[in-house]
């Protein structure tokens, strides 16, 4: 059985899904997809903590899938902006689980994991997956990912028609 980590850019994923398709990530149905017929070595979902009830509940129904929930404090600066990433985190992980894994799967569109893919490419050797929105997935990390999967309305949940 192939061993999997799984790495979740939760804000990217959120921000892309919305704005492409005014919907959210299905997390159930790509926990599913990513983990069948596979053993989880490790998955994480990467989120900005804002501190209000609604947040809690998601990462509550995160860590009932089968994640660990990884959270940084939102940073207010001083011009009114805020900043929240979890970059360097993300890539920390995948450094370090990609060792003990066959296929890392990254679900974001940044960019700049283009790096940290070749990377795992050249040191561990292993398969990467890059699920991402693909108006919003940067083309070098399409491209240096060894498939990328379109996050669409398979990967979406239904709105309630009532």
């Amino acid at each position: 059985m192939e061993r999997v980590v799984v790495l979740v850019d939760v804000q990217n994923i959120y921000y892309t899904t919305k704005q492409a398709y005014n919907c959210n990530f299905d997390y159930n149905a790509f926990w599913k997809k990513v983990t069948a017929n596979r053993q989880v070595v490790k998955a994480i979902a990467y989120a900005i903590d804002r501190g209000d009830e609604k947040q809690r509940q998601f990462q509550n129904i995160l860590r009932a899938i089968g994640f660990e929930v990884k959270l940084k404090p939102l940073i207010q600066r001083v011009d009114g902006t805020a900043k929240g990433n979890w970059d360097i985190g993300i890539t920390l992980d995948a450094m370090e689980y990609a060792k003990e894994s066959d296929i890392v799967v990254l679900a974001s569109g940044d960019g700049d994991f283009d790096l940290l893919i070749n990377k795992i490419h050249k040191d561990y050797d292993a398969w990467v997956e890059v699920y991402g929105v693909p108006k919003y997935t940067s083309v070098a990390l399409v491209n240096s990912a060894s498939k990328f999967i379109p996050v669409d309305s398979e990967l979406l949940l239904k709105k309630d028609i009532r």
